[in-house]
Order: structure tokens, then C-alpha cells, then sequence
């Protein structure tokens, strides 16, 4: 009997292993927003709703400034908060596993920065106008207007990224045309001046012309590969021409590279918005730090 029961019984070890997995997988592909069940969320909310309710029950006389002793407690707060969040730059060089793992360092950065928004205006005492306090605040709320970009950015553009590869790299898509533009060059040798000049405009074209502007909005203009394409289409319409089969293997080849050009600009303009709002949001953080050291220095040296 004994050993019956020792069969039947239920491997709750190995099936606790196997929960375990599956949290432990789980929790690898959490989002950092959701990460802990939004605890740092939960954690920027509660200090965000109780430091509103101590700005509304203490009276300061006469009226809530960033002189007061709230106001300054406020400030030194913010300012200590600001330039712990300029540290994640320096956190992402260190991968460590654990409460404190980059995920979660990113988590505490991205709602504890939105909590900044409680705090510096809180700090101000509602009190702005054309000098160099206001600009720190501007600068702040810039920084985090640019910070919430980037995470609207970073929610939606991978997946649209990992899309439009679909399992092909970038090197890869480079080398899919430049194959076509080696058979395009093949393919024009029995062509007279006029069609030879014609395919050397698309095989003149690559995918990194352009500015950023074009790169970021997508919108090229009219390309070699587009009129290339256009005037092969042309000359094959009558369809009696003696060099009609290349022209139909011209128009095939341009038409294979003007989408493999489409291609791989998305997955460029895609990178390009991806790394863009980091060259607006870092300058920005180090402008506030400034702004925040003049802030400091009028305030304990000329107020």
C-alpha cells in the first residue's frame, strides 16, 4: 500500500518547479511599465497624492512659495530626484539581475520622473514668470513631455520594427539590392545610350538618400528606381519592340528594388524615431541641470 501511494501520489515538487518556470519566464518578458504590477507607478502615485494633500492642509503665510520651508523641502526633493534620474544613462552600462535590474531601475526612472511633475509645481507655489526659476520649471516639464514620447515610442515602434524585418537584418535587406542592382547593371549591357543612362539613375539610388527629415517622415522624393521604372513601362507599351523581353526584365528587377527600398527605408525610419528622441531629451536634461544650478545659486546667493 505504501508503495501504491507513494506512485499515485501527485509530484507536487516538479510541479512546483514548473510554476516556478513559468513565473520566472513570465516575469523575463515584463514590461517595464508593468513591472512588480506597476509598483513603482503605485509608488509615484501615492507620493504624488500625498504631497497634494500637504500642500492643501499647511497654511503658509503669505501664500505657498518656494521660499517657505515646504518649498524648499519640496525643492531639495525635486532636485535630488532630477539628478538621480540623469544616473540611468550610467545604470544601463551595469546588467544586473534582481530587484534593482535595469527593468526595474527603468521603471522607477519613467514614474517617478512623471512625479516630478507634482513636486517642481508644488515647489514653485504656483508662482511663475520671466526669470530663471520659471526656466528650470519649463525645462523640467520639456524634459518630461520628451520622456513620455519616448515611451509611447518604445511601446509601439519595436513591434512595428520586428514587423517590417520580418526575420530579415538590415544587412541582409542592403545586400537583397544591391544582388538586384548587380543583375540591373548585367541586364542593361545590350541597351543603347538612352536606356543605359535610364538604369544608372536607379542604380545611382540607394536607400540612404535623403536628409533626416525624409528619412523620419518617410516622404522621399522621386527617385532614380521610380523613373526608371516609369520609362521602361513606356517603352514596353507598344509591345513590338525587338528589346521588349529585357525591358520587361528591366521593369521586373526596378520594380523588385524600388520595394526593397521601401523596405528597408520604413525599418530606417523606424530606427531613425527610436534613437531621434534621445537627441532632443538628453540635451534637454543636461539644459535643466544648468537652469537648475543657476535656480540654486540665485536663490542661496542673490534672493
Amino acid at each position: 500500500m505504501a508503495t501504491r501511494h507513494a506512485d499515485t501520489e501527485p509530484d507536487f515538487a516538479g510541479t512546483g518547479d514548473v510554476e516556478r518556470t513559468k513565473i520566472a519566464a513570465g516575469a523575463q518578458h515584463e514590461g517595464f511599465l508593468r513591472y512588480r504590477r506597476g509598483y513603482w507607478g503605485k509608488m509615484a502615485l501615492g507620493i504624488s497624492v500625498t504631497l497634494i494633500a500637504v500642500y492643501l492642509l499647511i497654511d503658509i503665510e503669505p501664500r505657498h512659495n518656494g521660499g517657505s520651508w515646504l518649498g524648499y523641502t519640496l525643492g531639495t526633493v525635486g532636485v535630488g530626484l532630477i539628478l538621480w534620474l540623469t544616473m540611468l544613462g550610467v545604470r544601463k552600462r551595469a546588467m544586473t539581475p534582481g530587484r534593482w535590474s535595469l527593468k526595474g531601475w527603468t521603471s522607477a526612472h519613467v514614474y517617478l520622473g512623471l512625479s516630478l511633475i507634482v513636486i517642481g509645481t508644488l515647489h514653485t507655489g504656483f508662482q511663475l514668470g520671466w526669470n530663471v526659476h520659471t526656466l528650470a520649471w519649463v525645462l523640467m516639464m520639456i524634459v518630461i513631455v520628451t520622456g513620455i514620447f519616448g515611451i509611447s515610442v518604445y511601446g509601439i515602434l519595436p513591434r512595428q520594427l520586428s514587423s517590417n524585418r520580418d526575420e530579415t537584418t538590415e544587412a541582409q535587406m542592403l545586400e537583397t539590392v544591391d544582388d538586384i542592382d548587380r543583375q540591373l547593371f548585367d541586364a542593361a549591357q545590350p541597351l543603347d545610350a538612352g536606356g543605359a543612362a535610364i538604369v544608372q539613375e536607379a542604380l545611382d539610388e540607394t536607400a540612404f538618400d535623403g536628409g533626416l527629415w525624409q528619412r523620419l517622415s518617410g516622404k522621399y522624393r522621386g527617385g532614380g528606381t521610380a523613373r526608371a521604372l516609369a520609362g521602361f513601362r513606356s517603352r514596353s507599351s507598344a509591345g513590338d519592340h525587338p528589346l521588349d523581353e529585357l525591358y520587361d526584365r528591366l521593369e521586373a528587377l526596378l520594380a523588385r528594388k524600388q520595394a526593397a527600398l521601401s523596405r528597408i527605408r520604413r525599418h530606417l525610419r523606424i530606427k531613425a524615431m527610436l534613437q531621434v528622441w534621445l537627441y532632443i531629451h538628453v540635451p534637454l536634461t543636461f539644459a535643466l541641470l544648468a537652469a537648475l544650478s543657476a535656480h540654486i545659486v540665485s536663490v542661496f546667493f542673490y534672493w
